[in-house]
């Protein structure tokens, strides 16, 4: 891409995507978001740390929003929030960015102005925890520098279509945002019409494969691939399911077990109104199938 190309580009996504591109807080701030819809802004669930906050736009005006809803295992929250004439982002959902492409990373840090910068995508599928400490699956690290005050800000591409939303600031400058494809651009309706996230649980407290072979070596037992089960919560889904301290959980939903991400990608991929699941667990040296069930409106801790 040509220096003037590179110029027309930033010029024409900050003048595209700017208007829709918030700060909050004041000062240094919390961070920044993007207006999705009327009275709604969509921001990075790390920046909540008050039920109410003020919200810059673009033209220097200020409202307090409130939060519509969070989901911590997305990594994204919406704002409830009088949007004025501030007009949406372009959202399309689309297919994820390869290596190389060119993005525009747009900020406007605690309300002290829009910035727009220029990057590539440096890696696809990554993931970086969220605030619940699940990992945020399909993120998209580019090179797009950003100031403090940037998270929650959009990620567009060169015609000012949403990406995803920055969220996490990596060594060496690089930054990851959280992806807004079309299951996230699902969730988040969810969360702006008031409707808590499902997050399936199945109630057990676990340890990770490493601490699990260390385990069953020291009592005498074979070594597999799996999560130790450290502790079983009452009534949940796993102790109905006949899951015991002990049990070395191997395989979930014809899934090898190998991390706990593993078990969360099976969990995730349950549907909202839930279901059964079928676990492999080995007690012992006997291993043996049980089936969890799952129901939207009771989940296990």
């Amino acid at each position: 891409m040509a220096v003037q190309e590179q110029q027309d580009t930033i010029a024409e996504v900050a003048a595209r995507v700017g208007p829709s591109v918030v700060g909050l807080g004041r000062g240094w701030g919390l961070g920044s978001g993007v207006v999705i819809a009327d009275g709604q802004v969509l921001t990075a669930a790390h920046n909540l740390r008050r039920d109410e906050l003020a919200v810059v736009f673009a033209d220097g005006s200020r409202e307090t929003a409130e939060v519509a809803g969070v989901d911590p295992d997305l990594g994204l929250a919406v704002l409830s929030v009088a949007t004025g004439d501030a007009p949406a982002v372009s959202w399309e959902p689309a297919d994820e960015p390869g290596i190389g492409s060119a993005v525009v990373a747009l900020a406007n840090p605690g309300g002290r102005g829009l910035r727009a910068t220029l990057g590539f995508v440096s890696a696809e599928a990554r993931s970086f925890r969220g605030p619940r400490g699940r990992r945020v699956r399909g993120a998209i690290e580019h090179t797009a520098p950003l100031p403090r005050g940037s998270s929650g800000g959009p990620l567009v591409d060169p015609t000012g279509n949403l990406l995803g939303i920055n969220s996490i600031r990596l060594d060496g400058g690089l930054i990851l945002a959280a992806p807004a494809n079309a299951a996230a651009r699902e969730r988040v309706l969810l969360l702006a019409r008031g409707e808590a996230p499902v997050a399936h649980r199945l109630g057990v407290a676990v340890a990770p494969p490493r601490a699990a072979r260390r385990m069953r070596r020291a009592v005498g037992l074979p070594e597999r691939e799996g999560l130790l089960v450290r502790a079983v919560e009452e009534g949940g889904p796993a102790d109905v399911a006949g899951i015991e301290r002990g049990d070395l959980i191997v395989a979930a939903g014809g899934t090898e077990i190998d991390g706990v991400e593993a078990l969360y990608g099976v969990l995730d991929g349950l549907p909202p109104s839930g279901g059964e699941l079928e676990l492999t667990v080995v007690r012992g040296t006997e291993e043996r199938t049980v089936t969890a069930s799952f129901a939207a409106d009771k989940e296990a801790a």
